[in-house]
C-alpha cells in the first residue's frame, strides 16, 4: 500500500509537481510523424498537462509552441502557415518554431513590441516514426541509442492509442510478466503462421508450441529484476518441466517506457505519455531485425481498433470492452476479444482514472512495480533536489535494450539467451550490442 500523499507525488505531472519537475528532464513522444503528414501540418497537442500546437513549417523546420495565442488567448490550431511560420487569423501575429513573435502587422509602423514577445516554444526532433519534445530548462540530454532510432526507417513502425487512465498504471502492466498467463489467456490457440503484428501469438524461439500455450501451462513465472543504465531488466523464467526453459526479458526504460519481445525478430518499444494526469497515450515503435516492417498491414490491423484523429479505441469501458460471457466460457479467458490492447484497457481503465494505492496488497510476483517504484521516488527527490536523474548518462550511450523470448536448457540459461541476442543482431545489419 501506498499513502495518499506517496499517491499523488508518484502520479501528478503538472509543471509544479514533483513529477512533472522529473518528467520534464527527459524527451516525451509528443505526437506520430503521420500526425502532420497531408497539405496542413498543424495539429494539436496536450502533454504533461500543457496545451500545445505542433507544426511543420514551410521551410520544413517542426515547431511545437503554445496553443493559445499571447495576444487574446485565441487557439493557434487555427492558425495559418506563412512566412516562415504560423500565423494567428485574428490579429495577424507571426511565431516562428522558437516561439519568438516576428511580425503584429496591426501595431503601428515601426513597433518593436514584437521583440518583446516570447511565446512557450520547445524543442522538437524526429525518431522513429514520432516526434518528440523536450519539456525541461536547459539543454535537452542526448538522445539514447535504442534500436528504434538506430534501425532503418523501414525496419520501424510507429502507432499510439489514447487511455483514459494516470501514466503510471498504464506502464505499471508492461513491467507485471506474470498478468500475461491470466489477462491475456487463449483458451484456443491461433495459428502461429497468422502471428504477424499480433503480441503473444508467435511461437517462442525454439519452441514448438505457440506462445499463448507456454504462458497458460505456466502460470507460475520466477521473476528476477535487475537496474540498468537504462532503467530495469526484468527477466521470468518458466521451468517448463523437462522440456527446457522459457526466458523472457522485458525492460522497464525510464521514466515511462517498457521494451517488450513481440516475436523472436521483433520487439516492442512503448511509451506511456501523460496527457495529463487522468489521460496518457501509449506510443509504440515495432522494430524489425530481418525483413522490412508491413506498415501498410500493421498500420491496417490497428485502425480496426482505434479511430484518427485522436487514436481513440473503438472497444471501451462505453461498451463494455467488447465483453462475451460465452467468448469467456470457450476462448478467451477474458471474454473481450483477442487484442491484447483492449485486455490491458480493461485493466488499466477498471481501477479508475487514477487508482487509489492505498488499498492495493502487492505480491512477491509484483517485484518489477516494487523495483520501479523505487527507482521512481529517488528520481522525483534527485529532481526536486537538483541531483543526478537516472538514465541520462551523456558519455556512454544507452544502448538496447535487448528483449527476448526463447525457449533454452535449464542450465546456462543466462548465456544462451544472450548469444541468440546477439545473433538476431550480428543477422540484422544495423543493431548494435546492448552491452
Amino acid at each position: 500500500m501506498l499513502s495518499a500523499e506517496l499517491n499523488a507525488r508518484l502520479t501528478q505531472t503538472g509543471k509544479d509537481a514533483p513529477a512533472g519537475k522529473m518528467m520534464r528532464h527527459y524527451w516525451q513522444p509528443a505526437a506520430l510523424v503521420d500526425e502532420l503528414d497531408g497539405p496542413r501540418p498543424v495539429t494539436p497537442v496536450r502533454l504533461l498537462g500543457e496545451d500545445l500546437v505542433l507544426f511543420r513549417g514551410e521551410d520544413g523546420r517542426l515547431g511545437l509552441i503554445g496553443k493559445h495565442c499571447p495576444h487574446r488567448g485565441v487557439d493557434l490550431c487555427f492558425g495559418r502557415l506563412e512566412d516562415g511560420g504560423l500565423r494567428c487569423p485574428f490579429h495577424g501575429w507571426l511565431f516562428d518554431h522558437e516561439g519568438k513573435c516576428l511580425e503584429q502587422p496591426a501595431e503601428p509602423d515601426g513597433s518593436r513590441m514584437h521583440e518583446q514577445i516570447s511565446h512557450t516554444a520547445y524543442p522538437v526532433v524526429e525518431r522513429g516514426g514520432m516526434i518528440w519534445a523536450y519539456m525541461g530548462e536547459g539543454d535537452p540530454p542526448p538522445f539514447p541509442a535504442f534500436d528504434c532510432f538506430e534501425a532503418p526507417d523501414t525496419h520501424v513502425f510507429a502507432f499510439k492509442g489514447f487511455v483514459e487512465c494516470n501514466w503510471l498504471q498504464a506502464l505499471e502492466v508492461g513491467i507485471d510478466p506474470a498478468h500475461a498467463s491470466f489477462l491475456h489467456r487463449f483458451l484456443q490457440d491461433e495459428d502461429p503462421a497468422d502471428s504477424y503484428g499480433k503480441q503473444f501469438r508467435a511461437t517462442s524461439a525454439g519452441a514448438d508450441k505457440p506462445m499463448t500455450q507456454i504462458l497458460r501451462e505456466y502460470p507460475r513465472p520466477e521473476i528476477q529484476v535487475e537496474e540498468t543504465a537504462y532503467g530495469l531488466r526484468l527477466t521470468s523464467l518458466r521451468d517448463l518441466d523437462n522440456q527446457g526453459m522459457h526466458v523472457r526479458v522485458t525492460n522497464q526504460v525510464f521514466p515511462h517506457g517498457i521494451t517488450i519481445p513481440m516475436s523472436p525478430e521483433m520487439t516492442i518499444t512503448q511509451w506511456h505519455v501523460p496527457v495529463d494526469d487522468e489521460n496518457c497515450y501509449w506510443y509504440a515503435a515495432f522494430t524489425s531485425f530481418t525483413e522490412p516492417v508491413d506498415k501498410a498491414k500493421m498500420r491496417a490491423q490497428r485502425l480496426e481498433l482505434y479511430e484518427v484523429p485522436g487514436y481513440r479505441p473503438k472497444i471501451n469501458k462505453a461498451n463494455n470492452y467488447g465483453f462475451s460471457p460465452d467468448e469467456q466460457r470457450s476462448e478467451t479467458y477474458l471474454g473481450m476479444g483477442l487484442d491484447i490492447n483492449v485486455h490491458d484497457q480493461w485493466a488499466v481503465e477498471s481501477p479508475g482514472p487514477v487508482q487509489d494505492r492505498t488499498r492495493e496488497h502487492l505480491g512477491k510476483s509484483d517485484i518489477g512495480i516494487i523495483a520501479y517504484r523505487r527507482l521512481l521516488r529517488r528520481a522525483i527527490d534527485a529532481a526536486v533536489a537538483g541531483g543526478d536523474m537516472p538514465a541520462l548518462a551523456a558519455d556512454d550511450p544507452l544502448r538496447g535494450p535487448a528483449a527476448f523470448d526463447t525457449i533454452t536448457e535449464q542450465e546456462g540459461w543466462q548465456e544462451e539467451w544472450k548469444s541468440r541476442e546477439l545473433a538476431r543482431r550480428d543477422r540484422s545489419g544495423w543493431a548494435k550490442s546492448p552491452w
